[in-house]
């Protein structure tokens, strides 16, 4: 195979990707040319926080540019009726008491493309022109041996997918201990503020220690009840009622006090990662990133930038 025209590592700004990130500082992964993170518009405060941080302190020092790329706010395209909204996996009550789960676009339309379209414009072929053969981005995605399964191909000819921490045996748990004794143990999980796969543990740690957010999520939970807005203004509102909690219930009212599985593991220690996925009211395990958001559930087509 031909060799890449520049290398790139997606950038989620959440343990793995931060973890790569210092590794290609450091010299220990060389020839990263550059960082793409793609922005919703609605991350944690404590995500653009550690980005900033990782930015000044890790990638501007060793030369690597981080570019910041969009599609729009997921927030304000969700409640603005004049707005094309890609949706969110949000947690449905049917009218018949049955429960369902609408379907995921967001991860395509706000992460997958404003990245595909940055790579594209760094080759030099921007979207409609076509891509030569052999003309293509090494991407480089903060996958770790506990998520092995997760690491796919890329669905485009001009990126190809590499793995760097499963090449070299890092878990997570590796990863964790690694940013820590850099003084990066506070690295956030990346997701949306309101991503409805938040597990319990998440959603503790906005009305906690961020009430300014939460306020945020809970005031846009009831917002969403009948589902898109521009849907709703065209006269086609969702038939069942929209829930950012698994458990279908008001943000404010949901039983999010309950301990999990992996919030136990975590209290344990390292012993019990093979379990730390597991939660006690059977959700999806936190976290999201482009390319293996972690509910596992398949992201919608659409976005693909083929040619």
């Amino acid at each position: 195979m031909s060799a890449p025209q520049l290398r790139s590592l997606s950038l989620g700004a959440g343990v793995q990707s931060t973890r790569l990130l210092l590794l290609a500082a450091e010299g220990h992964l060389p020839g990263l040319d550059v960082a793409i993170f793609a922005d919703t518009g609605w991350e944690p405060r404590a995500v653009y926080e550690h980005l900033d941080r990782i930015e000044r302190e890790i990638a501007e020092p060793a030369g690597i540019p981080i570019l910041r790329v969009s599609s729009g706010n997921i927030r304000e395209d969700a409640l603005g009726p004049s707005k094309r909204f890609a949706s969110m996996p949000l947690h449905i009550l049917n009218p018949q008491g049955t429960e369902g789960l609408s379907r995921r676009q967001c991860t395509g339309q706000y992460k997958i493309r404003p990245i595909k379209e940055q790579v594209r414009q760094l080759l030099g072929y921007p979207h409609p022109q076509r891509v030569p053969a052999g003309v293509f981005v090494e991407q480089w995605i903060g996958i770790s041996t506990d998520e092995v399964h997760r690491a796919k191909d890329a669905d485009v000819a001009y990126m190809k997918n590499r793995f760097p921490l499963i090449e070299l045996g890092f878990s997570r748990s590796d990863c964790v201990r690694l940013l820590r004794s850099r003084g990066l143990g506070s690295t956030p999980k990346s997701a949306c503020l309101g991503c409805p796969y938040h597990g319990n543990s998440q959603w503790r740690q906005l009305r906690d220690g961020s009430p300014e957010e939460w306020q945020d999520v809970v005031e846009f939970d009831h917002a969403i009840r009948k589902g898109n807005a521009r849907a709703t203004a065209q006269g086609t509102p969702l038939l069942g009622q929209a829930y950012l909690h698994r458990s279908r219930r008001p943000l404010d009212q949901a039983p999010i006090d309950r301990v999990t599985a992996h919030e136990w593991s975590g209290r344990q220690g390292d012993i019990f990662d093979a379990i730390a996925d597991a939660e006690l009211e059977n959700g999806d395990a936190d976290g999201c990133s482009p390319w293996s958001c972690r509910s596992g559930a398949p992201v919608s087509a659409g976005f693909d930038l083929t040619a």
